[in-house]
């Protein structure tokens, strides 16, 4: 018996590949169920479906050849299960996601999917202070070129972790009522000043004027705008 290979059909033999995509780009707008609800389909047809759309997406969209990326890893579950996710950001859209964890050896799979002479072109690459990332990077046969930038998010933290440890010390340092204009200070210290109000209570500043201002309500409650 001789089985004829059909261009037209999907990869599940049951559906055409135009019905494949057109479920492909229903579940672009719509959640699994509801495409699965709509078109009286099992949600795993609907799944498969959607996937054979995206591989197809991903065929004709071909290798990317990113300038500007970034680099940022994924929580999957619990357990501290991580994937790597890396975005084209001058096109803004995801271009790799994959890696066993955040390694460096994951990162690694990465430019080894990208290859050289793209790895090459590479100019910038946004990431967190992960070492991992950065190490891989820059390594000769990778992106040496590229020039690292971290987000403004994780310079921030470290920021605020190190005026805390600052504050944490001149509190220790100081003593009896020299302490009440640190104590109970750690997030008007931490707060953007344009996050603070004018309403204010009184306390009292060791070696200072007698009052100070500031705000009655916790920082973390004002609006950012």
């Amino acid at each position: 018996m001789k089985l004829e290979e059909l261009s037209w059909l999907s990869d599940n033999p049951s559906y055409s590949k135009r019905f494949a995509f057109f479920v492909g780009r229903r579940c672009r707008a719509a959640t699994i169920q509801d495409v699965a609800k709509e078109l009286h389909l099992d949600w795993r047809t609907v799944k498969e479906l959607e996937k054979q759309y995206m591989r197809e997406q991903l065929r004709r969209i071909g290798t990317p050849g990113p300038k500007v990326m970034g680099i940022d890893e994924v929580s999957i579950r619990k357990g501290h299960t991580y994937r790597i996710v890396v975005s084209d950001l001058v096109r803004r859209r995801p271009i790799w996601f994959g890696g066993k964890d955040r390694s460096e050896e994951s990162m690694d799979l990465f430019y080894r999917w990208l290859g050289p002479k793209k790895s090459n072109r590479i100019r910038l690459a946004i990431l967190d202070m992960w070492k991992a990332f950065k190490n891989s990077t820059l390594k000769a046969e990778h992106a040496p070129q590229a020039k690292i930038l971290f987000d403004k998010f994780h310079v921030m933290r470290h920021l605020g972790d190190a005026l805390d440890k600052v504050r944490k010390s001149e509190y220790a340092r100081l003593t009896g009522k020299n302490r009440e204009f640190i104590q109970g200070q750690k997030y008007t210290l931490l707060s953007h000043r344009r996050n603070l109000t004018l309403d204010v209570s009184y306390i009292k500043i060791a070696g200072g004027p007698a009052t100070a201002q500031r705000p009655t309500r916790p920082p973390w409650s004002h609006r950012v705008s």
